[in-house]
């Protein structure tokens, strides 16, 4: 994975689909590790950085940062 510029309530896809069927989720919480939630169901998963940045597809939407 070339691209690991992901950054907090970002869209993202995944590799593998949620059990709903959709695989894009919004990155909630960044640290150790990450928390994402399912933008179809809103069920929320959390896992190891390194787990995430092996499952990731690619960003599919960036957060504005101004607010």
């Amino acid at each position: 994975m070339s691209n690991k510029n992901y950054h907090l309530h970002d869209k993202v896809e995944m590799k593998k689909p949620h059990a709903c069927q959709t695989n894009r989720w919004e990155v909630i919480r960044l640290g150790m590790d990450i928390r994402i939630r399912c933008e179809h169901c809103d069920h929320i998963v959390t896992m190891k950085r390194r787990d995430f940045e092996n499952r990731l597809r690619r960003v599919v939407e960036f957060h504005n940062n101004e607010e």
